[in-house]
């Protein structure tokens, strides 16, 4: 027998699965007005999806499904075995940021608000930031990007993972959207291509299915199965719905770990800040309330060590690495002024005009570190008969844009559109024709943007003078040469503009 929870709107259960850049954990968020009641018949029941993953670009699914007027009638299963989701835990904004935080772009941000999510961001701690200083250890690149440059108000807004966990299922509170959520794991799936007669009955429905060809049948670890018109794989890097239906994958390991963490400062830090080391780029991304998050790309070895430092040690390593360690700071004339930019600075943006500043202080160590394993992964198909998979089953990107969870975001918002397109003229929302609508229009922007930071990541893989030098006058020509950057804002806005002249 399935071990399923219907849960009926309004509610606040919140579910998660396995870190990534869309999976990272999540809590339960009770609300005085949630039912739960454990359904003990649930063996055969059919859905219109099920959603194999319930971390944060499952939720977006699951949200955007819920608002939009084609799709929320749609009956929906949510399978996690995250313990997550049957805790009662809530957010309290007196506690240290978790160190599990995304950098949403404002076209993350737009989806969101477009769905009704985002005011329960705002509700909760959240950093806008409006600039981000780009340097590197030889003192030779510099670049500054801000907001008004291209005439908006903030370039992104760091939050936790839980706030936006939280958020995309508080959206749902006053729908009459109706989801099943099946505490279990997936272990195998099959689309039937028999014809034999099968009945199963809808949580909002009872219908006759003569017509097996019409399902995917899912079963779970606990025993229990279900039938759906379409499985959604949104179960992270690791994706045993992507396995299941035969999807290859194409990528590589880096000979990089990352490690993440939350520092205070004792002043609010309101920029973004990446400098590129010999080993990889460390970032300080402002979290609100004088707090910032760490990511600090090294080697295997690297990480290991300074993931077993004393604390004290551990600041001095990250002040070091983002002042004087490795190299000077740039000086912000070296290329721009009597050199060979410098006819293009009457027409440059007023960063190009700022000189380089240090970043705040760290003074405090405020969470645990966490280590992980960098990888660039992509599936060859996103989608098949009755299947498709969203964000990190489908691409896996090296963490150093924190453009991952914004990928899976723009994976999920795009699929339920075209979910919503298929009922709109009555086709079956399994299809494999109307699926590949989505693939078609997520693939290309997905591939793009894994070149792009897989590029980063190999030109800064390197040291050597000549290769220096050329970077130096990459980082400079996207100083100063104003169309330039403005498209390198547009593109990494999510805007969907290549990083060339506009």
């Amino acid at each position: 027998m399935g071990n399923a929870y219907a849960l009926r709107i309004p509610r606040k259960a919140f579910s998660s699965q396995a870190p990534g850049n869309d999976a990272s954990l999540v809590p339960n968020y009770p609300s005085h007005e949630h039912e739960v009641k454990q359904s003990l018949k649930n063996d055969g029941q059919l859905y219109d999806v099920a959603i194999v993953g319930g971390g944060m670009v499952g939720m977006a699914l699951a949200c955007s499904l819920a608002r939009m007027p084609l799709t929320k009638q749609l009956n929906v299963a949510i399978i996690d075995s995250n313990p997550a989701l049957q805790n009662k835990l809530i957010i309290k904004k007196e506690d240290p940021p978790d160190p599990r935080v995304s950098t949403v772009t404002p076209a993350t941000i737009s989806l969101f608000k477009d769905v009704g999510a985002w005011e329960y961001v705002l509700q909760n701690r959240h950093a806008f930031f409006d600039k981000m200083q780009v340097w590197d250890y030889t003192g030779l690149g510099y670049t500054r990007y801000e907001a008004r440059d291209i005439n908006k108000e903030a370039l992104g807004c760091v939050v936790e993972n839980k706030v936006l966990h939280y958020a995309l299922l508080s959206c749902m509170q006053n729908t009459e959207f109706q989801k099943t959520i099946y505490s279990s794991r997936l272990t195998s799936m099959a689309v039937h291509c028999s014809s034999s007669s099968t009945r199963a009955n809808s949580t909002s429905s009872t219908t006759t299915l003569h017509n097996q060809g019409n399902l995917a049948k899912l079963d779970l670890s606990d025993g229990g199965s279900l039938y759906a018109k379409l499985v959604v794989g949104s179960d992270g890097g690791k994706s045993r719905v992507r396995e299941l239906a035969g999807f290859k994958t194409t990528g590589w390991s880096y000979p990089q770990n990352a490690i993440i963490c939350t520092v205070e400062h004792t002043v609010e830090n309101q920029c973004a800040w990446q400098r590129f080391l010999p080993a990889g780029p460390i970032a300080l991304l402002p979290i609100g309330d004088k707090f910032s998050n760490i990511v600090w790309t090294m080697s295997p070895k690297e990480a290991s060590d300074c993931n077993s430092m004393k604390e004290d040690d551990f600041i001095k390593a990250v002040n070091h690495a983002l002042d004087y360690g490795y190299g000077p700071h740039p000086k912000s004339s070296l290329l721009g002024s009597g050199g060979i930019f410098s006819w293009l600075r009457a027409d440059a943006t007023s960063s190009a005009k700022e000189s380089f500043e240090v970043p705040p202080k760290v003074v405090k160590l405020a969470s645990a570190r966490m280590l992980f394993p960098l990888s660039l992964r992509h599936a060859n198909d996103y989608a098949s008969k009755r299947v498709a998979i969203i964000g990190d089953a489908a691409h896996t990107v090296h963490p150093l844009a924190g453009q991952g969870v914004n990928l899976g975001f723009e994976d999920a918002f795009a699929l339920s559109k075209v979910i919503a397109e298929g009922i709109a003229v009555g086709t079956d929302i399994g299809e494999v024709s109307l699926l590949k609508k989505y693939e078609a229009e997520r693939k290309p922007a997905n591939i793009m943007m894994m070149a792009v930071l897989d590029g980063f990541q190999k030109a800064y893989s390197v040291d050597f003078g000549p290769l220096n030098i050329l970077r130096a006058a990459a980082f400079n020509g996207a100083h100063y040469i104003s169309p330039l950057k403005r498209s390198i804002i547009s593109y990494a806005s999510g805007e969907q503009k290549l990083p060339l002249f506009s």
